[in-house]
C-alpha cells in the first residue's frame, strides 16, 4: 500500500565542530581536507540534521538533534551551535505538541539529546508530549550499559525520562510507522542504528542517520573512525546505495552542512551526487 500526499522537510539544529579525523576514519587527511578544510584545532564542522515527514495527517520526526542541555564548557570545546529545532517547526506552523512519532535512529547525543527537556523544577521531561518516541531495544540496552568506547556518546538524560513518562515504543528490528514509511535496521555505526526509508507515488527517499552521515562518505571505504562495527557499516553502505542507484532514491543526511541530500548517478564509472535543495 503507497503512502497518500507525503511531505518531506530536512529541518536543522545547528552544527557542532568534530575531529575530522575521526569523522573520516582510515581517509588519510591529505584527501579530505580538499573537500572539506578544518579549523587550527583540526575541527569540521558537521549539521545537525533532523528530517520531518508529513503523511495521512501525521507528523513523524526522525533525530531530534542536541538540544538544549549543554553547558558553557561543551559549547566551548565542541564549537556547538544547536537548539534551533523548535524554531524550526514554529516556521511550519508545528509546535511539540503536533509531533506524533519520534524516530531515534540511535541515541548517541547529536540526535538524541533534543528529545527532552529541562523544566524550571530542575526534572527532565519529554520535548514531545504527545509523541511516541520509536528505537530500538538493542540500542537502548546498549546505551544503559555502554562500554568504555561507546560510554562518552550517551547522556541518560536524554533518554531515560522517555520510558519514564511512558512514550518509549521498543522495537525489535524492521518497522512499519504507516504505510510506505519504514524503519530498517542497519547496525554498523552503533548497536540497534536505524534508518527511515519512504515512497510516495513509486519514488523513494532515505534518511541515512549515521549509516552515511554525510555526502563525504558515499565512497565505500570513508567510514567514521566513531563507527563501532565499520565491517557491518561497509555491508550496509554497499547494499543500500546499490539499491538507491538502482532505484533513484533521494538520499537525506544528517550531519550534511552545504549539501543535505541528493540522487546518486554514475560519471566515468564513478559514483557521484547530484545535489538537491531540501
Amino acid at each position: 500500500m503507497q503512502m497518500k500526499e507525503m511531505g518531506i522537510h530536512l529541518l536543522n539544529d545547528g552544527a557542532v565542530k568534530v575531529d575530522g579525523g575521526a569523522i573520516f576514519g582510515q581517509v588519510p587527511r591529505v584527501a579530505w581536507e580538499t573537500m572539506i578544510k578544518p579549523d587550527r584545532r583540526h575541527r569540521v564542522r558537521w549539521g545537525i540534521n533532523s528530517l520531518l515527514i508529513q503523511a495521512n495527517g501525521k507528523n513523524i520526526l526522525v533525530d531530534v538533534g542536541a538540544g538544549a542541555k549543554h553547558d558553557d564548557e561543551e559549547r566551548e570545546s565542541t564549537g556547538l551551535n544547536a537548539n534551533r529545532l523548535k524554531k524550526e517547526l514554529r516556521d511550519m506552523d508545528l509546535a511539540p505538541k503536533d509531533i506524533d512519532y519520534v524516530v531515534l535512529t540511535h541515541l548517541h547525543v547529536m540526535h538524541a539529546g533534543g528529545g527532552t527537556r529541562r523544566v524550571r523544577n530542575g526534572d527532565t521531561v519529554p520535548t514531545f508530549p504527545n509523541a511516541r518516541y520509536l528505537v530500538q531495544r538493542s540500542a537502548w540496552e546498549d546505551a544503559l550499559t555502554p562500554n568504555e568506547l561507546g560510554k562518552g556518546s550517551f547522556r541518560p538524560e536524554d533518554y531515560l525520562p522517555l520510558e519514564k513518562a511512558g512514550q518509549i515504543e521498543f522495537l525489535d528490528g524492521d518497522y512499519e510507522i504507516l504505510p510506505g514509511v519504514n524503519i530498517r535496521v542497519t547496525g554498523g555505526h552503533c548497536i540497534g542504528h536505524q534508518v527511515v526509508i519512504a515512497e510516495q507515488l513509486g519514488s523513494r527517499f532515505a534518511y541515512l542517520g549515521d549509516l552515511v552521515p554525510s555526502a563525504y562518505h558515499l565512497g565505500l571505504p570513508t567510514i567514521s573512525a566513531l563507527d563501532q562495527f565499520p565491517e557491518s557499516t561497509l555491508e550496509q553502505k554497499r547494499d543500500l546505495l546499490a539499491t538507491a542507484e538502482r532505484d533513484g532514491w533521494l538520499l537525506l543526511f544528517s550531519h550534511g552542512v552545504e549539501t543535505r541530500g541528493g540522487y546518486l548517478q554514475r560519471r566515468d564509472g564513478k559514483l557521484t551526487l547530484n545535489p538537491v535543495a531540501v
